[in-house]
């Protein structure tokens, strides 16, 4: 490795730039040169090593998060975050709120805000529960006035449920200013590069993978700062998308494989917004322009509005969260270029096509992520679709039920059957996915109390038989109702007459040549960046 820096050392890292003025539709190309030197990437571990480690290493114990063991929380992988991010508009922060409400769906224990005020000030408003909760006061988004802002929403990991310190953006200080930074995904070489620097001396303050970004760009002696992010970045294995904001600048970084989403709009006054999904663009009235590609940085200098793209890393094969289409993206959201009710739509279609129901009455769908499958199953069917079960949104978690059949009761009180829907006949139930089976049962309980006459569960996702590692708040292996049972132990365990899911490679047919550019690991077990229990003084070697 030595001898590969010795000769990286003559040449230079192109960042190829494109420059355009707010308001303007000229583009600019640069090219700007740093020292090779300072952007070294290299192996810092052997593949045999890093697979060795892996092999060593349950995926549960990789990530900082934990799925915990409420069994009567809904029976779905959970996302981490959200992100927003505006600059340009004097209303930043309010409109980061709205963006973030929009994006509730990605994060419901924990939000905040940091704003950057016109004399150059960072200032932060964090809080547990919902948006709405944390700035409900109306003079807390009052204090975050000014032209930029981040916000971030997030669920809670494990042990921090009730830990504010642990709520993002994260704001610091170091010798050139402020900065903060908002983070969706997971890093899996996170424990081995804290432990170097606390090796070095860095004091940690939170339990999350977030911190080790600051502490990397803190540390870094590259300058300026964009060469910092990039110097830090390329220190990280795992999903990164990242917002970061100074007093004058805001980044957003994607990781090279694209796991996680982020893309960019603009509002009609120019102001450029960061956002995971584009429905907290349309919320707000910003036109989407892109997404943020993988391995690319783009950076937005609030003094002038130029906003400047870099190559963050050399190519590496993209793979993109596939159950952000399956499941935690919100169906009017365009992610991954793709409007996600339309793939939800195909996958419930080769459901059908793949697994029928002959003698099927009605087809209903698992509120609310089940809707678009369902649909396009009832429609490849030809059967009748019908709203059969309804949704309760205000019920909270349900804690402290004593007993069984008091439990029973408050499972009905978030999902109530449609008796005149149900009752007499044979109904095909239609969710996104099943992971513990635990939510199923109950459903398939509902309805032949409500009188169906049978119950045929379609999931439209293959069985999840691993643990993401990349920023899903998944069950460990051992959790995993497919990871255990066969196909028909499963359906002998929710009690459906039949069941069925949609197969890998009719999920892969779906998207076509496009297949390759999604990580499926979750039900493939093949994961695209494996975690790594190496010697933490090779994740940081200079």
């Amino acid at each position: 490795m030595v001898a590969a820096a010795a000769a990286a050392t003559s040449t230079s890292r192109l960042l190829f730039h494109r420059h355009a003025a707010s308001g303007s539709d000229r583009h600019h190309q640069h090219q700007l040169r740093y020292p090779a030197t300072q952007y070294l990437i290299s192996l810092r571990c052997g593949s045999s090593r890093r697979e060795a480690a892996a092999g060593a290493l349950l995926p549960d114990r990789v990530t900082p998060f934990s799925y915990g063991v409420d069994e009567e929380a809904d029976d779905h992988p959970r996302e981490e975050c959200g992100l927003v991010g505006v600059v340009g508009d004097p209303d930043a922060s309010s409109l980061c709120y709205l963006g973030l409400q929009k994006l509730q769906h990605r994060g419901e224990e924990g939000a905040g805000i940091v704003a950057v005020g016109g004399d150059g000030k960072l200032k932060s408003v964090t809080g547990l529960g919902l948006v709405a909760d944390v700035f409900g006061d109306p003079s807390r988004l009052a204090s975050l006035p000014g032209p930029a802002a981040i916000g971030h929403v997030r669920y809670s990991t494990a042990g921090a449920a009730a830990s504010l310190r642990n709520v993002q953006p994260f704001l610091a200080g170091y010798r050139f200013g402020q900065v903060a930074v908002a983070h969706n995904g997971n890093l899996v070489n996170y424990q081995a590069l804290r432990n170097k620097l606390e090796a070095r001396g860095s004091i940690f303050n939170t339990s999350s993978d977030t911190e080790v970004i600051l502490h990397l760009i803190a540390t870094s002696l590259s300058r300026p700062l964009l060469a910092r992010v990039c110097d830090a970045c390329e220190r990280l294995a795992g999903a990164y998308s990242l917002l970061f904001l100074t007093a004058d600048k805001m980044f957003a970084v994607r990781d090279p494989h694209g796991f996680r989403p982020l893309v960019m709009g603009r509002l009609r006054n120019g102001a450029v917004v960061f956002a995971s999904e584009t429905c907290a663009l349309d919320l707000i009235d910003a036109t989407y322009e892109r997404e943020v590609s993988p391995g690319e940085v783009v950076v937005v200098d609030r003094r002038d509005m130029s906003v400047a793209s870099a190559c963050l890393v050399p190519h590496r094969p993209r793979r993109s969260c596939v159950f952000e289409h399956i499941y935690f993206a919100l169906p009017n959201s365009v992610v991954f270029s793709h409007a996600v009710h339309e793939r939800r739509t195909a996958f419930g279609r080769a459901l059908a096509e793949e697994s029928p129901a002959p003698g099927a009455d009605v087809v209903i769908p698992v509120p609310d992520s089940g809707f678009y499958a369902a649909l396009g199953f009832a429609r490849a069917s030809g059967l009748e679709f019908q709203q059969g079960l309804i949704r309760w949104h205000y019920s909270g978690r349900s804690f402290i039920q004593p007993t069984q059949a008091i439990r029973d009761l408050a499972v009905k009180l978030k999902l109530a059957p449609v008796r005149g829907v149900i009752a007499g006949k044979s109904v095909v139930v239609v969710d996104d996915s099943l992971v513990r089976g635990t939510t199923s049962s109950k459903i398939v309980r509902l309805l032949r109390d409500a009188g169906a006459r049978e119950v045929h569960m379609r999931i439209a996702s293959p069985p999840v038989v691993g643990s993401c590692l990349y920023g899903i708040d998944t069950p460990s292996e051992g959790e995993l109702i497919s990871n255990r049972m066969d196909l028909e132990g499963v359906r002998r365990e929710i009690g459906s007459d039949t069941l069925a899911f949609l197969s890998l490679g009719k999920l892969h047919g779906i998207y076509g040549d496009e297949a390759e550019d999604y990580c499926d690991a979750c039900f493939s077990r093949k994961y695209p960046v494996l975690p790594t229990l190496a010697d933490p003084a090779a994740e940081l070697e200079e």
